[in-house]
């Protein structure tokens, strides 16, 4: 497979289909094992893509910054990639990973609207080179209690927020990710209102921390991890990282967002990691660190914002019992 370079340092195949070599190549021994070669279009040949389909992808090019750099152990790539909440291929953890080899990942467009002075069309090379790419290693807290430890890549959100330029009426910003039923299995299923739509103030938005994210171990984002581009928000629950996002809307009203609308008791629009506010249905003060704490180990302690004290700023005077 050929990879050409960039002249800004990322690594990416002019083909839409980003397969590895090495995977490639031993895909093409496990048929030829079996004495499949020319009929590739059986039931075993899809099954070695998606096999392989969360294995490696395209490098992109980033630098470490120490500023956001987790000490604690990082989750396991293949832990990260087989263990997801993606519900637009499945309600099971193990479906993403094995149904979203289905997602097209280019061509791709981030339609940015609403309240902005500067409104467009940005594709996913014009995204790549908007900041310069970064890795940050962050604290992914679920509200099912599980957490993992991720080296993101991408670039503070803030960095596209001032590209467009919001004017005096955004007062919010409000993610929609892609619901094509034909892509996406998860879709023709009635568990949430599709397309499935997230949300931040604005002024959430720009915190530092709040990543675009285009990345995950050095490369891509494999497809059932929110390819090509996602959200990253660490002191929130994860269902607040809205993944393969089409459409980036800036609003005067608190966006109605996927989760609200589905049960609002049990999910509020901050959605901040607390654990003395309680799930209705179970405890939030631990949780178990995926692929490290057994079920049988003892969970840890959940920390407020997940860790990231530098947030509570942006929360000062709020009852965040009242505003969960």
């Amino acid at each position: 497979m050929r990879i050409h370079r960039r002249p800004n340092g990322i690594d990416l195949p002019f083909s839409s289909e980003i397969t590895p070599q090495a995977v490639f190549e031993q895909r093409r021994r496990f048929i030829k094992t079996l004495g499949l070669g020319a009929i590739a279009g059986t039931s075993l040949w899809e099954m070695s893509q998606r096999a392989a389909h969360a294995q490696s992808g395209a490098r992109l090019a980033a630098k470490l910054n120490p500023g956001y750099a987790v000490l604690d152990k990082q989750t396991s790539f293949k832990d990260a990639t087989s263990y997801n909440n993606f519900y637009e291929f499945g309600t099971d953890k193990s479906d993403p990973a094995e149904n979203a080899h289905t997602l097209k990942t280019r061509p791709w467009t981030v339609a940015i609207e609403g309240e902005v002075k500067k409104p467009q069309v940005l594709d996913l090379d014009a995204l790549l080179k908007l900041a310069p790419l970064e890795e940050r290693v962050y604290r992914l807290r679920c509200v099912e209690g599980w957490s993992m430890v991720i080296p993101w890549i991408g670039y503070s959100l803030s960095e596209l927020i001032k590209k467009v330029e919001p004017n005096g009426n955004a007062k919010f910003v409000e993610f929609h990710s892609l619901a094509d039923p034909k892509q996406m299995p998860g879709v023709r299923s009635a568990v949430l209102d599709w397309p499935y739509v997230e949300g931040l103030r604005l002024d959430e938005a720009m915190h530092p921390l709040a990543l675009l994210t285009l990345g995950m171990y050095g490369q891509v984002l494999p497809n059932q991890n929110g390819a090509p581009v996602r959200l990253t928000v660490p002191w929130k629950y994860g269902f607040k990282s809205a993944k393969s996002i089409v459409k980036i809307r800036f609003t005067r009203d608190m966006p109605r967002t996927s989760w609200w609308l589905a049960n609002p008791r049990e999910y509020g629009f901050y959605s901040n990691v607390n654990p003395e506010v309680d799930h209705p249905r179970w405890s939030q003060a631990s949780e178990r660190r995926v692929g490290e704490d057994g079920f049988f180990a003892k969970k840890r302690k959940t920390l407020m914002f997940n860790g990231y004290a530098e947030v509570a700023s942006l929360y000062s005077g709020m009852d965040l019992r009242k505003y969960y």
